[in-house]
């Protein structure tokens, strides 16, 4: 495990990201043309700079307590219950349309590359659960913001957001109102 002294914080952003920037494989035209894609699964591969990434998505939430992280579809879910097990809390779903057994509350948001719909059991939080929100990409910010919302129709309180990864020129952060936004790399 990472330290998160003063010193490991200052690195934080300099010299620990650099291994992690580098584990991720850019993909041009994917899904679509004129997209480039950030590939992680290099960076899950590695179990150094998985630990690694682990640490720094999580530390900034440390102080907050949450007690349940929320996994956004698909590679969210995999970041999601690393970041649970570190700050030792629960992990809840959100998930496309149609995935989850249970009644659910749905919402639709707009993505840089099209309009989707997100759920979450209407059951998953006890009123006032403390919720951090996780996912691999901020880009346009409409997966976190539907994410949000699902959270807080299903009584949960949202501490913040951790992402891997943020492409801010599309200013995804901008429609996020919560207290804490942390992105452990900004593209």
């Amino acid at each position: 495990m990472v330290k998160t002294n003063a010193a490991t914080r200052k690195k934080t952003s300099d010299d620990l990201t650099q291994p992690i920037i580098q584990a991720i494989r850019p993909i041009p035209n994917f899904p679509r043309q004129g997209i480039l894609f950030r590939d992680i699964t290099p960076l899950l591969a590695n179990p150094k700079l998985l630990r690694l990434t682990i640490d720094l998505m999580a530390a900034p939430f440390i102080k907050l307590k949450p007690e349940c992280v929320v996994g956004i579809e698909s590679r969210g879910f995999l970041l999601a219950s690393a970041i649970a097990y570190h700050l030792n809390c629960g992990v809840v779903p959100i998930r496309k349309k149609g995935k989850l057994p249970a009644a659910t509350y749905a919402e639709s948001y707009d993505l840089e590359y099209g309009q989707d719909t997100l759920e979450i059991h209407q059951d998953a939080f006890k009123k006032g659960r403390r919720v951090l929100i996780v996912d691999d990409v901020i880009a346009t910010g409409g997966t976190a913001l539907a994410a949000a919302r699902l959270a807080q129709k299903a009584k949960g309180q949202v501490l913040g957001f951790s992402f891997l990864i943020e492409l801010a020129a599309l200013s995804g952060r901008q429609k996020l109102d919560h207290q804490k936004i942390h992105a452990l790399i900004r593209y």
